[in-house]
């Protein structure tokens, strides 16, 4: 199983992934095959990388899972930073159409749920870089859907990306601690449970008792509720609560003056 740590960042050429994103061309193949197309280069580069891990995926890898040769697949994309481009719009128009009933607490709680599940459908997503993302169809789209769940709370402009921002980042950092814990069980073959059962004697035997009484208490309470010293899942929860309630505060200044 390729890990996905972080790596040097070598981004893609804006350029031609937008062309690719856009689909301004469709190279032709220079060995004449018509099954081969970018569509199906990015759905099989998707494949791999939901099976293997990020770290595990090139050019060639992707090239043996389609069963042509490398070149064949550079002739469609140039690159892997662009493969990654294509990749992630492509993950993005998975995200479904928002329900636009309720509040807008409830919409935007429904954006940061379905952006959990897609990040557990693709784990790779959470550790691809994104700061300088690639103006793609799908991710305009999604970022248009994702807008109007805080239709009607008189913020500016600003403060609607802002808040938007702050929510998918909080989304995103627990993803990436899920990702985390499903790559170190696949490593490893050991659940967090299981690693803190062989962790625990270890800790009795080296430990003093009553040394740290409020790290015995809390550490204890919260492995006994989740089974672990951590629960993505619990943490975002949690945290968007959380979040939800400030930003309830700022919604109600705007609202009422």
């Amino acid at each position: 199983m390729a890990r996905d740590r972080a790596k040097p960042v070598i981004k893609s050429d804006p350029t031609r992934s937008l062309a690719l994103l856009w689909r301004t061309r469709e190279p032709a193949s220079r060995d004449g095959r018509a099954d081969l197309s970018v569509d199906k280069i990015v759905r099989v580069a998707i494949a791999v990388a939901d099976a293997e891990g990020v770290g595990a995926l090139t050019m060639r890898r992707v090239s043996e899972a389609l069963g042509v040769g490398t070149m064949s697949t550079y002739t469609y994309v140039q690159g892997k930073p662009e493969l990654l481009d294509l990749m992630v719009d492509t993950a993005y128009g998975e995200v479904p159409a928002l329900d636009p009933s309720g509040t807008w607490r409830d919409r935007l709680a429904r954006v940061a749920w379905a952006n959990w599940e897609l990040y557990l459908a693709h784990p790779w997503l959470a550790h691809v870089e994104t700061s300088r993302p690639v103006l793609g169809p799908n991710l305009i789209a999604k970022y248009e859907r994702e807008l109007t769940a805080l239709d009607g709370t008189g913020l500016d402009d600003v403060e609607l990306d802002s808040v938007l921002t702050l929510v998918l980042g909080h989304v995103r950092t627990a993803a990436r601690a899920s990702a985390d814990s499903r790559d170190l069980e696949r490593s490893t073959g050991l659940t967090d449970e299981q690693w803190w059962r062989v962790q625990a004697p270890w800790l009795t035997r080296f430990s003093t008792p009553g040394r740290h009484p409020t790290a015995e208490r809390v550490g204890t309470a919260a492995g006994t509720e989740h089974g672990s010293a951590y629960s993505p899942e619990h943490i975002l929860r949690f945290g968007l609560d959380r979040l939800l309630d400030g930003i309830e505060v700022l919604v109600e200044r705007r609202t009422t003056g």
